[in-house]
């Protein structure tokens, strides 16, 4: 491919939006939409890639500082002419391709197709054909059927607006094309603007052909102005998601029922109960089971491991063959060895659950390290903090910790040792030991309760 510049434009404030949050920088499947257009223009291979900002200027620059790109700065909005044109001054001699920060499904095979059309004779124009075009640009044709000019709804006729034909925005031309004919732009028009549509007249009248391409669908081409707008972008991700994940063979119990805002890679016959919310890079093995209304951020699941209802999982490795859930929490730095459990309300945080452990319910567990076969009963904590510093507790091979059971860390409970039920374990335990710190029982036969007093 030639040179090719990216142009996205992303200076406007989203009024409709009714956030102080510049508009592309709302979140579609858990990224800002301008992060979507971004990738896909990445995919591309540009030499160069600019946005070009406005308003929130300062909070763009911020959310897309890992980004490879430049910023054009339009002071003021004065249409879509205007704001190419600042970014003028920075293309190369290739070819430019013009995006939109608040358009985010566009796909990476709709813009190399238009782009292949390009050349010093053609300037590419990505149409679309709705069934109610109120509020888009409508394309016009000549007698010949080609393409001379886009009519904005506030300009356009009676007859023009009847056209299903719709402007997207999306266009590519070369630099040299762009560098003649933004000079030219009038804004002479019911909104006062410079419109990058009307290069399409100029092009006409040099003799340039506009070849035209359409997206797959019109959700591909579809801007976020609103609220409402954005939800339906949503599901219409999550939809395409589900999609693509069910022929891979992964089964879902209701495909509109499924949340992925990152990657989500599922081995063979994988099981997704609804509710569901899969956020960063998330993959899941072989036969893995996910109940319903869970969330799964940055993990790992193995194979044959069983999630259930309401857990939330994050930054956690399971090596497979685990259970959890119901209602656990596996905090970030949590790692299951093979076979280990952790039942309902259980916590998990900076943990290393050994093969064949269990934490059954009703318990919390950090910075610790349990060995294999450890059973830790109900209602246990482990004290790891003091109100400055953290500390670790450890646990041997077959330890039994009893329920009710303080560990106040750093402590180490040797291997095979039993703790007995509602003791604090501030001391370490020796293998094999027995340790107990329960208060003795005392007892009062025949004992009178407490009677309330008649007044």
């Amino acid at each position: 491919m030639h040179d090719l510049d990216i142009v996205i434009l992303a200076a406007g404030k989203g009024t409709r939006m009714r956030s102080q949050l510049p508009k592309v920088l709302h979140t579609l499947a858990g990224k800002p939409m301008v992060q979507h257009v971004l990738e896909t223009a990445n995919g591309l291979n540009p030499s160069r890639t600019h946005v070009v900002i406005g308003h929130g200027a300062d909070q763009l620059r911020e959310a897309l500082a890992e980004f490879k790109v430049s910023f054009a700065l339009q002071e003021e909005q004065k249409g879509t002419g205007h704001a190419v044109a600042q970014a003028q001054p920075h293309l190369g001699s290739g070819i430019v391709l013009v995006l939109y920060g608040d358009v985010p499904l566009i796909r990476r095979d709709t813009l190399a197709n238009l782009l292949a059309q390009v050349d010093e004779q053609h300037m590419g124009l990505l149409t679309v054909t709705l069934d109610d075009p109120s509020g888009y640009g409508r394309i016009v044709r000549d007698s010949d059927g080609h393409a001379v000019a886009i009519v904005e709804q506030k300009d356009a006729n009676n007859e023009q607006l009847a056209i299903t034909e719709c402007n997207t925005g999306i266009m590519a031309m070369t630099s040299a094309q762009l560098k003649r004919w933004l000079p030219q732009l009038s804004a002479e028009n019911a909104q006062g603007e410079y419109y990058l549509t009307d290069v399409i007249a100029m092009a006409a009248s040099e003799g340039v052909k506009v070849a035209t391409a359409q997206p797959h669908n019109a959700t591909e081409v579809e801007g976020v102005n609103n609220r409402s707008q954005m939800a339906r972008l949503e599901r219409a991700y999550q939809q395409q998601t589900a999609e693509t994940l069910m022929a891979q063979g992964v089964a879902l119990a209701d495909p509109a029922r499924i949340d992925v805002r990152g990657k989500l890679t599922c081995g063979h016959d994988v099981f997704i109960d609804v509710g569901c919310v899969f956020e960063g890079d998330v993959e899941l093995g072989e036969g893995v089971r996910v109940g319903p209304y869970c969330i799964i951020k940055n993990s790992t699941i193995g194979a044959e491991s069983e999630i259930h209802s309401h857990s939330v999982i994050d930054t956690a490795v399971a090596a497979g063959l685990n259970q959890v859930g119901p209602y656990a929490r596996l905090r970030p730095g949590t790692r299951l060895a093979v076979k280990a459990k952790v039942g309902n309300f259980v916590e998990t945080k900076n943990a290393d659950v050994g093969e064949g452990s269990k934490i059954n319910h009703l318990s919390y567990v950090g910075d610790a390290r349990l060995g294999r076969d450890v059973n830790v009963g109900a209602g246990t904590i482990t004290c790891n903090y003091d109100g400055v510093n953290k500390h670790r507790t450890e646990i041997g091979d077959n330890a039994f910790i009893g329920s009710n059971t303080a560990l106040v860390a750093p402590v180490t409970v040797g291997k095979g040792a039993t703790v007995g039920a509602g003791s604090t374990i501030a001391k370490d335990v020796t293998e094999y030991a027995l340790a107990v710190t329960r208060s003795r029982q005392l007892e009062k036969p025949d004992w009178p309760r407490p009677v309330k007093k008649v007044k």
